[in-house]
């Protein structure tokens, strides 16, 4: 379940059930805790008054008045226009480069602190390299859309991510690793996971992923990812002139 879907339950589940906990919403939606409390952060950030009652009897109420303030992006959203447009920029293939960074700044003012400190969590794990021209591209496919909303999840909350796997030969497996960093070797994204049986790092194209889930348990260690010497931090690309 994506973080949208995941919302749009959460707030289901508020409206019908009435005052409830977050350790109850926590298990409606099969997630942890702590997704729970920044998802309602950011439901009351798009304009839903959701209350607190602390002590015994207490608990999260929605306010039914309550209107929403209007459409927003996801973390996950704005990181996947900001990742695209620059990605595009660096590639020196976008006409309208000035208003697109113009649009891009806009979005990011509106996003709250807690949004904030995730997108550039995000963004410090994601490394931008260069393919091999000898690289196959004939089997190249289309990325599963709730890939981007899973790997944000699994990496800000360091949990664990479960999915489908097709590798080159057509071989299919089911592989669960910690989630790491992001690597984009134009045209190709690579998740890039510690692998907990294997003892070390794995790199799987993201375009031959399917069926990504979350896996609750206790939070994994953050690792440094021992990348090639021709792969560099997103952040630094960007910063060049």
């Amino acid at each position: 379940m994506n973080s949208r879907a995941r919302q749009d339950h959460l707030i289901r589940h508020l409206r019908r059930n009435g005052l409830t906990t977050s350790e109850t919403l926590a298990q409606a939606v099969g997630t942890s805790r702590r997704t729970v409390l920044r998802d309602l952060s950011c439901l009351r950030d798009e304009g839903y008054l959701i209350h607190s009652e602390p002590g015994p009897g207490g608990g999260l109420l929605l306010d039914p008045q309550a209107a929403r303030s209007g459409p927003r992006l996801s973390v996950s959203e704005v990181f996947a226009l900001i990742v695209t447009v620059s990605a595009m920029q660096i590639a020196r293939d976008v006409p309208f480069a000035e208003l697109a960074d113009t649009g891009l700044a806009k979005i990011e003012k509106s996003l709250s602190a807690d949004q904030l400190r995730d997108l550039r969590a995000l963004l410090e794990g994601l490394h931008v390299g260069r393919l091999s021209p000898l690289q196959d591209l004939s089997d190249r496919d289309a990325m599963d859309p709730a890939l981007l909303p899973c790997f944000e999840a699994g990496f800000l909350d360091r949990q664990p991510i479960r999915f489908a796997y097709r590798d080159a030969k057509g071989n299919q497996t089911r592989r669960q690793v910690e989630p790491q960093a992001m690597l984009i070797l134009p045209p190709l994204w690579y998740l890039v996971g510690w692998d907990p049986e294997k003892g070390d790092f794995r790199h799987f194209r993201m375009d031959r992923i399917a069926r990504p889930e979350i896996v609750p348990g206790p939070p994994f260690r953050r690792r440094r990812v021992p990348f090639e010497a021709d792969v560099c931090p997103f952040t630094e690309l960007t910063r060049q002139p």
